[in-house]
């Protein structure tokens, strides 16, 4: 039963996490494209497609936590420190998502006038944030350090 629900994990941090990180850092350029020709169709619907991406798979994001909270109970490393400090990570870059990213892709998305070049910025920051917190997550996950279980 691990194996399966490290397996699940594992894939569905690689399904749902890596397409939202990806989508994330391709808004803001794209978002600079629409504010510099807000006329350009084409631009508009990608920014609309990635903020659309980040929205879905931020949902199927859950299943990471849910799955890793599962494989680690499983394995018996929920006290771990390595383990304790992938899940304040990732409750932050969950709050970066939710409280930063998101609504700056709205605002951005529905055209607020407040809505520039210097949200714009904003936004590449906290994207930038949020795709440290990921790497060091997964860095985590795959060097476990002090842990007793493998590696």
């Amino acid at each position: 039963m691990t194996k399966f629900l490290l397996a699940v994990h594992v894939l569905a941090a690689i399904v749902a996490i890596g397409p939202m990180t990806v989508a994330a850092s391709m808004f803001p350029p794209a978002a600079r494209r629409v504010l510099a020709d807000p006329g350009d169709d084409r631009a508009s619907a990608t920014l609309h497609t990635l903020h659309r991406i980040c929205r879905v798979y931020a949902g199927v994001g859950i299943v990471v936590p849910v799955f890793g909270f599962a494989t680690a109970s499983s394995l018996g490393v929920l006290g771990d420190a390595w383990l304790i400090v992938s899940i304040v990570l990732t409750a932050l870059a969950a709050g970066v998502l939710a409280a930063l990213i998101l609504p700056g892709q709205n605002a951005l998305t529905a055209g607020d006038a407040s809505a520039g070049p210097e949200a714009t910025r904003r936004l590449g920051m906290y994207t930038g944030l949020f795709n440290l917190l990921w790497a060091t997550v997964t860095v985590l996950m795959i060097v476990r350090p002090g842990s007793t279980t493998g590696v």
